[in-house]
């Protein structure tokens, strides 16, 4: 998805990759759908999460609306992330999970992952028959949530499509030498090693700080589990304020939400 991709005719961002026609994802921004959905500062305007003490009405009457605009009958599976590797299968029972990934054969039954520099990846097999979706901060990332969400799926793993929402950028991902180590342990091959060691910057003048590629890491990972076709990661969220939340550019702010879903 790029800027050429990005129609301010749309309340959300729309993947721009070929997945089947039953295949459904968007990504909400900052932007508040209509007139009557918003949140105030410093969660302004389209909050969904009920984490960071925004006002509840006001995130509740968000997610109805982004139900309504969706034109699903059921609410998306809402997870409570906690920045680990468990992933659990969707239910329409409007129950909120505890996991960093979920995924489902079911139609009509959005996954859904919240971020506000965290690195969302939507996922879906080439044939149309289950989709999931990913909260891939960087300690999910190293630790294997994308590995334990690709063993969800029936398909062969070459037949899976993946795509890379908005997260923070290179430039504004300042990190220590340990999230650096978490990377290479986790690592699946010395090719793999090679493409980690490639998506970490050192700092000037800031001895043993490195700025991260998210989105590199990703494609490293992805690759290595033999995913094929990786799209997307064209966005900076701490740059890019008018459209998206960024924790950690504001600290104290809303999230965004990935959604991908069967029709």
């Amino acid at each position: 998805m790029s800027d050429e991709q990005y129609d301010q005719t749309l309340p959300w961002l729309v993947p721009d990759w070929d997945a089947p026609i039953n295949v459904k994802a968007c990504i909400t921004t900052r932007s508040a759908i209509d007139d009557k959905t918003t949140s105030s500062p410093p969660y302004d305007g389209f909050n969904l999460a009920l984490h960071v003490e925004d006002d509840a009405a006001s995130v509740e009457t968000n997610r109805h609306a982004l139900q309504a605009k969706l034109k699903v009958e059921q609410g998306p599976q809402w997870l409570e992330q906690i920045h680990g590797t468990k992933v659990v299968e969707a239910k329409s029972d409007g129950l909120v999970r505890t996991a960093d990934a979920c995924f489902t054969r079911e139609a009509g039954l959005p996954c859904a992952v919240m971020t506000a520099d965290c690195l969302p990846i939507l996922l879906c097999d080439k044939s149309g028959s289950q989709v999931a979706a990913v909260h891939a901060g960087w300690r999910s990332l190293a630790n294997g949530v994308v590995r334990n969400t690709l063993k969800q799926f029936s398909s062969p793993v070459s037949e899976v499509m993946a795509y890379l929402g908005p997260a923070i950028g290179q430039d504004h991902f300042e990190v220590g030498i340990d999230v650096l180590e978490g990377f290479y342990d986790n690592a699946l091959s010395p090719e793999h090693c090679e493409a980690i060691s490639a998506a970490f910057r050192p700092s000037v003048n800031r001895p043993m700080k490195f700025h991260a590629d998210l989105y590199q890491l990703a494609r490293a990972e992805l690759s290595q589990l033999g995913v094929e076709s990786i799209t997307g990661g064209d966005f900076c969220t701490y740059q890019d304020r008018e459209r998206f939340y960024s924790y950690r550019r504001d600290r104290q702010t809303g999230r965004m939400a990935s959604l991908i879903y069967l029709t």
